[in-house]
């Protein structure tokens, strides 16, 4: 109470006084708080119950009125003053002691509003920086302290300048001295202080002081490069003589260089508050994206931050319940980092494990933003430690397991992840993951060279659909990420060579043929047996096709060699059987419904390939190794072994498969095109194309269709309660074979809707 009466009273003199100069008065306050020390009997009454905040808060204003009458960039006397004096020195030193209790809650207040409140760069002094640097030490130290929200908010600011001037960051990046080995301390962290969460707070957060060390082994042990050292002040020797007692610090080990700006945000990335993990997190993701050399190389080698996210990553999918459902992993919101506040009885969807699947995907959103934040070298060293670390030491032993609850979960995740990731270097990583780096061309006994490739492909065609449709699902959306690997991995490396095709030399005679847009030697499907039953109304007339189209330019330039586009997309049309079909009798389920798609779709995918520098043409014949011989790859051949099947699946499966199958077709590779989309294409003996399965389905259908009475009756009616159209009834026979023709008749129009699109994007110049 009498403190408070001195406080008001003194307020009281100050403001009847007359005002002294700037310089008088910045001393005035500063020799207040001196004198307090050397006055003071009592030690334990807190820094709230003296005048010290008021004097602290008093010199701020007179820097910033100081500043605020000088020109740009001018140092004040009172500025002068601080920086000769080491008054910073001098404050770093009391709130450590927190001599009164809650000294170190007003020193690190003073620092953070100075930094932010004088607009003339302090950091580069070094009675500002070498202070800064060891205040930064105290942060971070115990969780939950009464001062952790000031020491975040001076991390942030320090954060903050550097983003500024990035250069500066070199003055907080501190060497260790070569006297340090000679007195027999490790230099490394050894291995297990690197194993663990426990070992992280030890690492990161409890540092060795520069004055004990110096104490322990004679010489100073930590110093900023090229920094010289100074003698203390007057005003610093007066208080040497103070019995202040420091903060009980561990010692630890540590590297070569220490980052302790980094350490110390990296203990508050586990503070209990939300809110300070956050801002913690921020100022890491600042840090990250300095441009400076040096300290990215020791974010990345002096650090604990990969071990950090990669740690919790591990932790965080650990705890996810194993009864977890598929579907809630697929649907839950989106996530961001930082903003996974989520309360269990506020949420009407609810389910068992939300809670932990949402720390996930929130943990795993905030490495995908760091890297993707991050400069260069940071980002691929940090997206090689999740890889490592996770991926491989987490998530594959999971994806490699047998149970099939286990696999199906474990896939789910994974899906996810790749729906989520948006960071280059991180997906680089996670598709050499899944799919692994080899680029040669497969060969059918090749099954082992990336065990995980193999098995997820294997996984398409699993016993359990739900197994199949969910790791299809994974492909599909990886096969949308602009990486070039992916789909040269699975499917490109094979048809490099297109020696799918049978060659045959152009002959004299043949060369009308060419001219007119067909490949020598081809067959018309009109002349074949299996389509003599096609009418010349189940043709698309050229005029319908092309006004059922994007607009077309007056005059369309024909490729040589390509076969003409709606020759192509009839023979899509035709390819189910009239009996077979059902569309026509259902309003709005004609081809132009495609055709809308499959154009945004395809201007999507060219997007995505545009920098890839994919050829305009197939690799002439000439040039190709035709001899060698012609394998698909197991990703083809498992989808191709089950568009063979699509009488026999699952409705959802076949709507799967379909969908991957049209995604790959969607792509603007020439000889993607060529295999999947060409029905007149030469193939080699003993090779199958898209088109050769569907035919060979369509084959397998005409002969089942003559033993199922009320064939065409039964197909609309399975069609209507798909839309929706009809009512649940009683079972229909044959139900699955019903369902496999219509999810072919749509699949034959999607392809001739993209087949078209991608002739039309390649005949008009844009």
């Amino acid at each position: 109470m009498f403190s408070k009466f001195t406080s008001i009273l003194q307020h009281a003199v100050e403001a009847l006084a007359p005002s002294l100069p700037l310089q008088e008065d910045f001393v005035y306050h500063w020799k207040a708080i001196t004198h307090y020390y050397i006055e003071t009997s009592d030690d334990k009454a807190p820094v709230t119950d003296t005048n010290i905040p008021s004097h602290l808060e008093q010199m701020l204003d007179i820097l910033v009125q100081e500043e605020n009458e000088r020109e740009s960039g001018e140092t004040g006397p009172c500025m002068e003053y601080l920086l000769h004096h080491k008054i910073l020195e001098t404050l770093y030193t009391l709130g450590k002691a927190d001599c009164p209790p809650g000294m170190k809650q007003q020193v690190l207040a003073f620092y953070t509003k100075l930094l932010g409140r004088i607009r003339q760069p302090l950091l580069p002094h070094i009675n500002v920086h070498r202070p800064v640097q060891k205040l930064i030490r105290l942060c971070g130290e115990v969780l939950a302290t009464p001062t952790e929200n000031e020491e975040i908010q001076f991390l942030c600011i320090v954060c903050a300048k550097l983003k500024q001037d990035p250069y500066l960051v070199n003055f907080f990046l501190e060497n260790k001295l070569k006297s340090l080995a000679s007195k027999g301390t490790p230099s490394v962290i050894p291995e297990d202080i690197l194993k663990g969460q426990d070992s992280l707070s030890t690492e990161t957060g409890q540092s060795c002081q520069l004055e004990e060390l110096s104490d322990a082994t004679g010489t100073e042990q930590t110093v900023s490069e090229n920094e010289p050292l100074h003698h203390t002040d007057d005003v610093s020797t007066s208080l040497d003589n103070l019995s202040i007692t420091p903060l009980p610090e561990a010692s630890v080990v540590r590297p070569n260089q220490d980052y302790n700006l980094v350490n110390s945000l990296l203990n508050l990335t586990r503070s209990p508050d939300g809110r300070i993990a956050v801002k913690a997190c921020e100022g890491l993701m600042l840090l990250a994206s300095l441009p400076e050399p040096a300290a990215a190389r020791c974010l990345t080698q002096s650090t604990c931050l990969c071990q950090l996210l990669t740690d919790r990553l591990a932790s965080l999918y650990r705890a996810l319940p194993p009864s977890v459902d598929p579907l809630d992993i697929e649907t839950v919101e989106a996530i961001n980092w930082g903003l996974d506040s989520y309360s269990h009885k506020e949420d009407a969807s609810a389910f068992p494990g939300k809670r932990a699947l949402i720390s996930f995907l929130s943990w795993f959103d905030y490495c995908d933003q760091l890297i993707k934040e991050a400069q260069k070298t940071t980002a691929v060293a940090l997206a090689k430690a999740v890889h490592e670390r996770f991926f491989i030491g987490v998530m594959e032993p999971q994806l490699m397991q047998t149970s099939e609850i286990g696999i199906l979960t474990a896939t789910a995740l994974l899906h996810r992840i790749v729906r989520q990731v948006t960071s280059g270097v991180l997906l680089q990583e996670m598709v050499y993951f899944i799919l692994g780096e080899q680029r040669e061309p497969e060969t059918l006994a090749e099954a082992g060279r990336h065990p995980l490739r193999q098995r997820l492909i294997e996984h398409c065609d699993h016993i359990s659909d739900e197994i199949s449709i969910m790791t299809l699902r994974m492909f599909e959306h990886l096969l949308q990420k602009p990486n070039e690997h992916i789909l040269y991995n699975l499917v490109l490396r094979n048809l490099g060579e297109r020696n799918y095709t049978e060659y045959k030399p152009v002959c004299p005679e043949d060369k009308d043929v060419v001219e007119n847009g067909l490949i020598a030697g081809a067959v018309d499907l009109e002349e074949d047996p299996l389509f003599t039953d096609i009418s010349p109304d189940n043709t698309l007339p050229n005029q319908e096709w092309l006004s059922s189209s994007p607009p077309t330019t007056p005059e369309h330039p024909k490729s040589d060699g390509k076969t003409e586009v709606h020759k192509i997309v009839n023979s899509f049309l035709c390819l189910v059987p009239d009996e077979a079909k059902s569309s026509y009798h259902v309003e709005g389920t004609g081809y132009d419904t495609y055709l809308r798609d499959a154009h945004r779709q395809f201007r999507d995918y060219c997007a995505i390939c545009l920098r890839w520098e994919w050829p305009g043409s197939p690799k002439a014949l000439e040039k190709c190794n035709l001899e060698a011989a012609f394998f698909e790859g197991h990703f083809l051949k498992v989808l191709f072994d089950r568009m063979g099947r699509i009488l026999d699946q699952p409705y959802d499966v076949n709507l799967q498969v379909t969908s991957v199958l049209s995604r790959l077709s969607l792509f603007p590779h020439p000889h993607i095109h060529e295999y999947l989309l060409d029905p007149y294409v030469n193939l080699a003996s003993g090779c199958r194309s898209l088109f050769s399965v569907i035919v060979r389905v369509v084959g397998d259908l005409m002969v089942r269709i003559q033993r199922i009475q009320d064939f065409t009756p039964k197909l609309l009616l399975v069609r209507k309660r798909l839309l929706g159209l009809e009512p649940e009834g009683p079972l229909i026979d044959h139900i699955t074979l019903l369902e496999g023709v219509i999810v072919l008749e749509e699949f034959c129009k999607e392809l001739a809707a993209i087949a078209f699109v991608k002739f039309h994007a390649s005949s008009t110049p844009y």
